[in-house]
């Protein structure tokens, strides 16, 4: 975990194989003499760990509500969640909703009640590890990423835990949909997002069902932190600014 003290507090986690690591040129963008900024490593992603391939979505979202239940009741902290990111962030908002003031989704969103990331991963897979480039372009978009960023991602990328991906993500809290979020739009224009969601499309339904929602583009591939650290610092910041 990285942490930069000052307040108030942004929380930024990043989404599958990624660890604190990923923000890394986000934070040097971020004006950390207003924030507090905590860059999280997820339980399951610390390649140190040698129990890491048996984390769960519950590990992760306890790790990130004990962040949160350190930073005391009168701040609710901005929480930046990425990409797969969103499973656990989800739980945490739908168990203690009171302790983020803001999420904000970034090429992400909230998952819907009884998702699933990879229902047909077989329980023989202990970990899912980063595809080759190719596989990787056809899932999700690369663009602006260098030959340089995309090395550094395969080298540093540690296998997803397969019961991260297996395990259903339940929600019972609708206080959940009340916590203001901003809704970061990268690979996918947001005019095409809310569309999908007011359609009803599995992955997006749930956009339609939050109270206070912001939307912004910002074109790029879907992982901004690397291809546009600047430009998401800002979203970032002004955000974390109307908690």
């Amino acid at each position: 975990m990285t942490t930069i003290t000052s307040s108030p507090t942004i929380i930024l986690i990043a989404g599958h194989w990624l660890g604190a690591w990923a923000w890394d040129e986000v934070l040097e963008h971020l004006n950390t003499g207003h924030s507090r900024v905590i860059a999280m490593t997820l339980p399951g992603l610390d390649e140190d760990d040698p129990k890491r391939a048996v984390k769960t979505l519950d590990d992760q979202a306890a790790a990130v509500l004990e962040v949160l239940a350190g930073l005391g009741p009168d701040q609710p902290a901005t929480i930046v969640a990425h990409s797969g990111a969103n499973a656990p962030v989800s739980l945490v908002l739908d168990r203690h909703p009171e302790l983020v003031g803001r999420v904000v989704w970034v090429d992400s969103g909230p998952a819907a009640a009884g998702s699933v990331f990879a229902p047909d991963l077989p329980e023989e897979v202990e970990e899912l590890p980063v595809p080759p480039l190719d596989v990787l372009a056809q899932q999700a978009s690369l663009e602006g990423l260098s030959t340089e960023v995309l090395e550094r991602f395969r080298a540093r990328a540690v296998p997803e835990p397969g019961p991260v991906l297996r395990q259903p993500v339940e929600l019972t809290n609708d206080a959940r949909r009340k916590v203001r979020t901003t809704l970061v739009c990268c690979s996918i224009p947001s005019a095409q997002v809310l569309e999908l969601a007011r359609s009803g499309h599995a992955v997006f339904a749930e956009v339609a069902n939050i109270e206070h929602l912001d939307v912004i583009d910002l074109p790029t591939g879907h992982w901004p932190m690397w291809s546009r650290p600047r430009d998401l610092a800002e979203v970032i910041q002004s955000a974390a600014r109307t908690n």
